[in-house]
């Protein structure tokens, strides 16, 4: 550990709370600011994670300054957080490309002439969760589906931030449940189950959830009308899409999903004389150029974690929080709460579940909690954390794609919310019995 490597830090006998303090700054300047003033572009995200970001490094004592932002850079440049930035590249490339030669507007007339009026909405809820489940990425499905979700917004009136919200709930729901995501491996992992049987659990969890959001998006779709003067299927223009989404579906790799989309948004568009060569590496450097605001707030809350870290945040957390459980719902409680709680503070339900686990594995251990039914609170509640703060990979991704500010998108996120009753409805119910 990081902690003893440099003795001289010591948050259990000086920081204890005030290592979490810079998350709270952050929060007060950016949500509550944007709250209060009733205007959430008044304090850009980039300027409130900076601020938070300096004070972070400002209250890590013990090592010199140099040390500290060396950490600050680790926490920047760590694995998870370069793999995403690379995923932002590839999807603004194949974002604008697409945009650019018509796929997506193609796209979008295909889904109307499909499916009918009422179902457009949970249609597009329901493949939103077949997608992340096959792909087991909640970003991928986000960067599939959003470009096509804002244009039916364009083609029907729907409200932009509420069509977006059914494709970000949807993706959570398969990131829960599929077998290649990287949360399901990790928790199966720390608490020693095989997948398929933290998927049982999982399932029987979530399913309750998932049909309750379906029937509100059935009600809601009532209203829907499309256009009677619909334009011909270009399919020429659809093949980018249908084959990222097929791709993805066969659960092939999500970069390379994304730059087997690119290169066929280039075939395409030059075919259909939509732009020239290099009228398409324009727009695929005009879509890079338009994720710089998500990769900037990527580095600067990798970094300030990083910090909050090695100041001992999330242990200090991790002891407060389990000090005075006791039984099985305390435990199960427990393990869903301090998930949650890493998450808000890490913005990565992997890294949330990677913090956790071990500590989790012993409470279920020692409360005599089903490993199962362990990892599976631990999968679920990140995923409700994530799912509910306007910082997380996933939000930022919609709001980049469409320029919404995260909390517009947040307003109609129902399915999170709901998946987080549940779950809390799953320890204090005893349920599912038979993993209780």
């Amino acid at each position: 550990m990081k902690e003893q490597q440099y003795p001289n830090v010591r948050p259990w006998d000086r920081h204890r709370w005030m290592s979490l303090t810079p998350l709270v700054v952050f929060l007060l300047m950016y949500l509550v600011t944007s709250i209060l003033l009733n205007d959430f572009y008044k304090v850009p995200i980039t300027v409130a994670f900076l601020v938070s970001s300096v004070y972070a490094v400002a209250i890590t004592r013990g090592i010199p300054l140099e040390q500290r932002i060396s950490h600050f850079s680790e926490g920047a440049g760590n694995r998870s957080m370069m793999l995403m930035i690379w995923i932002f590249i590839l999807a603004g490339a194949f974002a604008q490309s697409a945009k650019a030669m018509g796929a997506v507007d193609a796209t979008v007339v295909l889904t109307l002439h499909v499916l009918p009026e009422s179902w457009l909405l949970p249609g597009l809820f329901l493949a939103a969760c077949f997608i992340s489940l096959s792909v087991g990425t909640s970003v991928g499905t986000i960067v599939a589906l959003t470009p096509v979700a804002m244009g039916v917004a364009e083609q029907t009136g729907c409200s932009l931030p509420m069509i977006t919200a059914v494709v970000v709930g949807g993706a959570f729901f398969g990131d829960n449940l599929s077998f290649i995501s990287d949360t399901t491996i990790i928790a199966t992992q720390t608490q020693g189950c095989n997948m398929r049987d933290k998927f049982l659990v999982n399932f029987r969890i979530v399913l309750p959830a998932a049909l309750v959001v379906l029937v509100i998006y059935i009600i809601m779709g009532q209203g829907i009308h499309v256009p009677s003067n619909l334009p011909e299927i270009e399919w020429l223009k659809v093949i980018p899409y249908l084959t990222v989404l097929v791709t993805a579906l066969a659960g092939m790799n999500v970069m390379l999903v994304l730059l087997l989309g690119i290169v066929l948004t280039g075939v395409a568009g030059l075919a259909e004389g939509s732009y020239d060569f290099w009228g398409w590496l324009g727009s695929m450097g005009e879509g890079i150029m338009g994720m710089d605001e998500l990769i900037i707030v990527t580095l600067l809350a990798g970094g300030m974690l990083e910090l909050i870290r090695l100041n001992g945040g999330i242990k200090y957390l991790t002891v407060l929080l389990t000090s005075r459980v006791k039984g099985k719902r305390g435990g199960e409680l427990s393990i869903g709460f301090l998930v949650f709680l890493a998450d808000l503070c890490t913005a990565n339900n992997t890294v949330a579940i990677i913090t956790v686990g071990p500590i989790a594995n012993n409470i279920a251990t020692r409360f005599g909690i089903d490993k199962r039914k362990s990892a599976s609170l631990l999968d679920t509640f990140s995923c409700f954390a994530q799912g509910v703060i306007p910082y997380g990979a996933q939000m930022l991704m919609a709001a980049g794609l469409t320029g919404l500010a995260p909390t517009e998108i947040l307003v109609y996120l129902y399915y999170p919310f709901a998946l987080g009753v549940t779950a809390i409805l799953s320890v204090l119910l005893r349920y599912p019995r038979k993993y209780s």
